[in-house]
């Protein structure tokens, strides 16, 4: 075992299940690891969640979980803040803090859903219809209510250009601009 190894050895409250000797909370190129006290002997290892995976910022009292009637907490996940139950991993109860904002523009595709604004896990913003995964249409501009003249489909894109705001097609088949009259100009 290395030195910088030893440096960041914390004794556990717990026993190793293989050999029973102490277990150490270590720092390795993985991240931290609980580990057998007596390695190389035993060379027990389990990995630790990361502190940012699920912790809990602030309990929300008066807030029941309508699961198990114990108290809601927000917690901190690894894809940003959620709600869920104080009682996890005995509940797992949780909610999505961000509702997507919906428009009124129907979906072009299916005409049952409606289009919604979501993130990507790079932070980008699309439009997709809130039936996925059953309807997958999804553009990357703002929607805008309107018809192409040249292929009729039943929604257009605004578009920032170096002429200003303009619209186009949505339909990646057609994905030409359409003139309205009055093009905004920033």
């Amino acid at each position: 075992m290395s030195s910088k190894a030893a440096l960041f050895t914390v004794r556990h409250s717990e026993s190793c299940p293989q050999c029973g000797a102490a277990l150490v909370m270590r720092s390795g190129k993985h991240g931290a690891f609980l580990g057998c006290a007596d390695y190389p002997q035993c060379d027990y290892i389990r990995p630790l969640k990361p502190q940012a995976d699920g912790h809990v910022v602030k309990v929300l009292e008066g807030q029941p979980c309508p699961l198990c009637q114990a108290d809601l907490v927000l917690r901190q996940g690894r894809f940003g803040m959620f709600i869920g139950c104080s009682q996890y991993p005995v509940c797992e109860h949780t909610e999505a803090i961000d509702r997507p904002d919906a428009t009124a523009i129907a979906c072009p595709q299916c005409h049952e859903g409606r289009l919604v604004a979501r993130r990507s896990r790079y932070g980008k913003t699309f439009h997709a219809c809130d039936r996925y995964p059953e309807c997958q249409f999804a553009v990357n501009f703002t929607p805008v209510a309107g018809e192409c003249a040249w292929c009729h489909f039943p929604l257009l894109i605004e578009k920032k250009t170096a002429q200003g705001l303009r619209r186009f097609c949505a339909s990646k088949a057609c994905g030409k601009p359409v003139t309205t009259g009055h093009e905004e100009r920033e």
